[in-house]
């Protein structure tokens, strides 16, 4: 009898032990998810100053990471089948994905300059895969490795729970550090920091596992104290003047004009570029030809708009100064973007001018009913990124409802020169909603070196009055009125889509501009 309590009691107290050896494991699975699934989206982000952020650019960024996450899995299987420590190979995989994260950056960087002229969406995901596939592959090696530990821990009739812990530990990880990126991170620490947090929990982990080994569990915590102190330290310093909740924000000064003048760029775009001495000489075609069609319309001192996005506040700044007796209402999603036009690209707002902050959409449907407006103006187009609610049936339909007898609704489309086949189809859209819809193009781009420009659209409940239109202020521009159901013709109206909430396939549409380097920008 004694004998075999004696023999019972190592197998109680090993039973005892074993969740205090399954809690390392399982900690350390749920905070390297969480710093994986963040590292994503700080990538997403990282990638905005080179290639923008749309639909393309997300998914090449998700492939990757998924394809690195997906090749260390395998291989963090394998090394588990083949060690009988697997704890170094933990302490080692989270050491040099530590160090690969602090690297990624700077990878970006290199990485950028030689990809010149490629597509966007090629330049994404040669981007994605320089800087993010290898932390990702070595944060993969983690999940099978310490879920072998905490087997190794466990005795046979409890495995099947254990390893459904660490799987939903896994998982729960990956939601906590996409809501702690997303909503927390970029917003507070920018690109650089969220990086520099994310290679120090790698490192922070790694010395717990390396225990006997005091050379390696010092340089692991230096790693941690330089992503800390130091996250400008190996080309970690952000591009960005600001990193808002939506936007990289940059302020350039302007050159080649032989003005003094700056220009705002988000992401990768130059989204408005601003004279520091006359408010009224706009510098980019597509603004310029705007300000000059609404002039031919409303020739007088004042005038009531609506900005569907504020970017640089070029025309907002312009038409105060045009407009006197103006009233003007801006909806900009980005409070940063507002507050950075203000600072730095000398934009005051008027009296009668109000900045509402929130999706243009629901500022526009949440006005009083009786306000109207003699021109609603989109502009908040990123390039080829659209915000597809702001280009359907039911928001042409909103935009209608708050116009006046006469008045315009205008917004400019970057889209391909001789195809612009998402240009037709917002064209098409609007027609179910307004009298007449005009599509507009500055004389200065056609020719047989473009490919992509950018499209005035007009639509009112009347016509404008002739073809064409030359510049009456700032430079010697002109722009001519495109014949709209010639062009539906020669691009054939089967290609054409009426645009509605349901839907609204704006990167397909505008896919021949995303894939073809001849019409993308290359970032």
């Amino acid at each position: 009898m004694s004998d075999a309590v004696t023999t019972a009691a190592p197998l109680m107290q090993s039973e005892e032990r074993a969740p205090l050896r399954v809690f390392w494991p399982a900690v350390t699975l749920t905070l390297s998810s969480a710093a994986s699934m963040a590292l994503e989206i700080v990538a997403g982000r990282a990638l905005a100053p080179y290639v923008g952020m749309s639909l393309y650019s997300w998914t090449m960024v998700i492939a990757v990471v998924l394809a690195g996450l997906s090749l260390g899995h395998w291989l963090g299987g394998l090394l588990a089948d083949r060690t009988a420590r697997p704890a170094r190979f933990v302490a080692l995989a989270l050491s040099t994905a530590a160090l690969a994260t602090l690297l990624s950056l700077g990878a970006l960087r290199m990485a950028a300059p030689g990809l010149e002229g490629t597509s966007p969406v090629a330049h994404a995901g040669f981007l994605a895969f320089a800087a993010f596939f290898l932390p990702s592959a070595l944060a993969g090696l983690l999940a099978p490795l310490l879920t072998v530990i905490a087997l190794s821990a466990t005795p046979p009739e409890r495995q099947g729970r254990v390893l459904g812990l660490m799987f939903a530990l896994g998982a729960a990880g990956a939601i906590i550090g996409t809501l702690a990126a997303g909503l927390v991170m970029i917003s507070w620490l920018g690109t650089a920091g969220s990086v520099g947090l994310i290679a120090a929990v790698y490192a922070i982990l790694a010395i717990r596992f390396w225990r006997a080994w005091a050379s390696a569990s010092i340089a692991s915590a230096g790693v941690a104290v330089l992503a800390l102190v130091s996250p400008g330290a190996l080309g970690l310093a952000s591009a960005c003047m600001t990193e808002s909740a939506y936007f990289c924000i940059r302020v350039d000064n302007a050159s080649g004009f032989g003005r003094p003048g700056r220009v705002m760029v988000l992401d990768h775009l130059a989204h408005g570029v601003n004279d520091y001495r006359d408010p009224r000489f706009l510098l980019s075609p597509y603004v310029h030809g705007v300000d000059e069609l609404v002039g031919a319309r409303f020739p007088g001192d004042t005038l009531d708009a609506f900005f569907v996005g504020g970017g640089a506040y070029t025309l907002p700044r312009a038409w105060q100064e045009r407009y006197p007796k103006g009233r003007f209402v801006v909806a900009e999603l980005d409070p940063a973007v507002s507050e950075t036009a203000k600072r730095h690209l000398w934009f005051t707002p008027a009296a009668r001018t109000e900045i509402r902050h929130g999706d243009a959409r629901r500022v526009l449907t949440g006005l009083p009913a009786a306000e109207r407006f003699d021109v609603i103006f989109g502009d908040a187009f990123h390039d080829v990124t659209i915000p597809a609610h702001l280009v359907t049936h039911e928001f042409a339909e909103a935009v209608a409802g708050r116009l006046r007898p006469g008045g315009i609704y205008a917004m400019n489309v970057v889209d391909a020169l001789r195809e612009p086949i998402f240009a037709l189809s917002l064209a098409t859209t609007l027609r179910a909603s307004f009298g007449h819809v005009e599509l507009w193009l500055d004389r200065q781009a056609i020719g047989p070196g473009e490919a992509r420009t950018t499209w005035i659209l007009l639509a009112s409940d009347r016509a404008m009055t002739a073809d064409g239109i030359e510049a009456g202020y700032g430079f010697g521009r002109d722009w001519v009125r495109v014949p709209l159901d010639d062009m539906m013709r020669a691009v054939g109206r089967e290609r054409i889509v009426f645009l509605t909430d349901d839907y609204a396939p704006v990167d397909r549409l505008l896919a021949p501009v995303l894939f073809d380097p001849a019409l993308g920008n290359g970032g």
